[in-house]
């Protein structure tokens, strides 16, 4: 019994034996050529091919107990690699000999060839490898799905301010990275692209399911929840505020940029493989992500706009929608918007990455444009504004312009022009005479709807851009305009009450 024990134990310490096909695969090569070397010269005497017909025979036999040993193969396994690279080095010894053996023939010693149909070793390897490749990354799929429901974007997580999931994401791709340059085959740069295409498509779908996945869902926020809201998301006490929602742009904005560190990795692994050639370093297909960078970039942009439109329009409607203009312009001015707003854009600039800083408080500066036009012109019944209100329209634009130039600190002035330009062009319209206005806006429509509009002025559709020279916007400013002669035009053209 301990002379047993003590075989096992020893038979522990050595290394693992070679498979029994890779062991026949080495005995049938030295028997080829063996047979070759000793036999053959002798029996050309009787068959002018004598070490073709031999190998085709050795291969055949061999071939029978290698489609056996494939059948039964179900996943890529150390045993299994040495087993079919061993077939694949002995059918390419037996070639050899063969087309050697032939070549005097007048076939060259294709007959020969077709006797032996192809193992398909690399084929077969191609397949396992294949299967490995799916099954890593439904597995990492699986465990970043898993992970990121559990994830609470939190800004205090790190000093850069993104999630921790997504070094967790990143470090799995690599270790699926590592584990395939370490597979025992001989073919790395020819599968590579099928491994990128995958974990690139995983990485795509993470980014769009999963980090910007709070946008599939409708805001179902009523008004009188918006106070209340205001408040838990500038505290951060939910996990669609903006502290969290900053948050996921800091992380997708992380993994975009830690792409390229692994494609370099990539070129490193394929420098060290034994099969590399120099036309895999010459061109970057199969080598890059091409879905997941233009996912994140994608997911950063919307997530961005998102996160503008939901501090302008819902967490600070109370101060905009519901207190600009309401009532007297002169007694409910922009100043209570502004401190909202600059209190907002602190936690903004706090919470997001340097890199993309610029491109959220920009889409903010562009959401507030577009949120004081729209208290202009279409702020509802409780505004109205006569032409002296218009300077202090302007004047209160202009102090909206300033909050994001922060005296030379915030945002570069060519940015601020792009973005106002819309208001620099409306904003005119309010101090105009309602006279001219009447006449542009029955010019303008008569040239939009022809000779139709000489007996009824037609009613303009919104066209959703504002511009003087577009008639719904002159008539929306007549609509608003607090004076005699614009409540007559409209009751005689369109039979519309002096409020609307």
């Amino acid at each position: 019994m301990e002379k047993a024990d003590s075989s096992r134990r020893s038979s522990r310490n050595q290394p693992n034996p070679l498979p029994v096909l890779a062991i026949l695969a080495k005995d049938v090569g030295e028997l080829a050529t063996n047979e070759k070397q000793v036999f053959s010269p002798i029996l050309k005497l009787w068959h002018p091919f004598a070490a073709g017909v031999a190998v085709a025979t050795l291969h055949a036999c061999y071939g029978n107990e290698l489609k056996q040993f494939v059948l039964g193969i179900t996943e890529l396994t150390p045993d299994a690699v040495q087993v079919l690279r061993a077939a694949d080095k002995l059918e390419k010894d037996l070639v050899q000999i063969a087309v050697e053996d032939s070549v005097d023939s007048d076939d060259g010693g294709k007959a020969i060839i077709r006797e032996m149909p192809p193992f398909e070793a690399e084929a077969a390897i191609a397949n396992l490898v294949k299967v490995w490749i799916k099954t890593r990354v439904d597995r990492l799929k699986e465990w970043v799905d898993r992970n990121l429901q559990q994830e609470v974007w939190n800004p205090q997580a790190n000093q850069e301010g993104y999630a921790p999931s997504a070094v967790e994401v990143l470090r799995m791709v690599d270790e699926t990275l590592d584990a395939y340059f370490q597979l025992p085959i001989p073919m790395h740069p020819a599968l590579l692209p099928d491994l990128m295409a995958g974990l690139d498509r995983c990485l795509q779908c993470t980014v769009g399911t999963k980090f910007q996945g709070v946008w599939k869902k409708k805001d179902k926020a009523v008004n009188s929840q918006r106070r209340n809201s205001q408040v838990a998301t500038m505290n951060g006490d939910n996990s669609f505020g903006i502290p969290q929602l900053c948050v996921r742009i800091n992380t997708l904005h992380r993994i975009r940029s830690d792409f390229e560190s692994v494609e370099k990795r990539i070129i490193i692994h394929l420098r060290n493989s034994e099969s590399a050639q120099a036309e895999d370093f010459s061109n970057g297909l199969g080598k890059k992500f091409e879905l997941a960078p233009a996912a994140c970039l994608e997911g950063v942009q919307q997530i961005s706009e998102a996160v503008a439109y939901k501090i302008i329009f819902h967490d600070l409607s109370h101060v905009l929608w519901d207190g600009l203009y309401v009532g007297e312009p002169s007694s409910s001015r922009i100043e209570p918007f502004l401190l909202a707003l600059e209190q907002v854009l602190t936690v903004v600039s706090d919470t997001v990455h340097e890199r993309v800083r610029t491109r959220v408080i920009a889409d903010v500066m562009k959401a507030s444009f577009d949120g004081f036009l729209l208290v202009l012109l279409a702020g509802g019944p409780s505004r109205a504004f006569a032409r002296q209100d218009s300077q202090i329209i302007e004047d209160d634009f202009k102090s909206l312009k300033d909050l994001f130039w922060a005296n030379g600190d915030g945002l570069p002035t060519d940015l601020i022009n792009k973005f106002s330009n819309t208001a620099r062009e409306v904003l005119p319209l309010f101090r105009t005479e309602t006279e001219s206005l009447i006449e542009r806006f029955r010019r303008l429509t008569l040239e939009t709807y022809g000779s139709s509009a000489k007996s009824r002025l037609p009613l303009p559709p919104t066209s959703g851009q504002w511009s003087p020279t577009e008639p719904n916007t002159l008539l929306r400013v007549l609509c608003y305009r607090n004076d005699e002669a614009a409540s007559k035009f409209l009751k005689k053209a369109y039979n519309l009450p002096k409020k609307l």
